[in-house]
């Protein structure tokens, strides 16, 4: 997989997502970075769907965190969004670390740099940022190494 990839539209942004959840072979973290509006929460909308998540994914940057139920060895698909705490001291409050160290859960993490210290060292970056079009998304992607098992 390459490490750049660029989207034209939140349509192909959410598709990408959906696509690259099929590409998932067991639990992972992403940790998503990037300023407003530049396709983090489309590309966990997409991904969600292509995990089977039935219901429709908003961001859940009031209640930080949502667990969504799935079937098969990944039991969950949990969206988190950092944007409005002030230190990852509160998001080990809402378990977390028990997720990551179950080992059964796909978790996106929008605005993660804010708890990169509690993340675990093989977390998935992802940094997303405006193209030079109109809607264009520029995605970079780090530690792709839940592709090489």
């Amino acid at each position: 997989m390459k490490n750049l990839l660029a989207t034209q539209s939140e349509k192909e942004t959410t598709a990408f997502g959906r696509k690259f959840a099929g590409e998932l072979k067991g639990a992972v973290v992403f940790g998503l970075t990037g300023d407003l509006g530049t396709g983090k929460t489309q590309f966990v909308k997409g991904l969600a769907k292509g995990l089977g998540v039935k219901e429709n994914i908003t961001s859940p940057t009031f209640v930080l965190m949502r667990t969504y139920r799935l079937k098969g060895k990944i039991e969950n698909f949990v969206h988190i969004d950092c944007y409005r705490i002030s230190s990852s001291d509160e998001l080990l409050n809402f378990g977390l670390k028990e997720y990551i160290e179950e080992g059964k859960s796909i978790i996106a993490i929008e605005w993660a740099e804010k708890i990169k210290d509690i993340l675990c060292i093989d977390t998935v970056w992802i940094n997303f940022w405006h193209g030079g079009r109109e809607n264009e998304r520029r995605l970079e992607f780090k530690n792709l190494t839940i592709f090489k098992k």
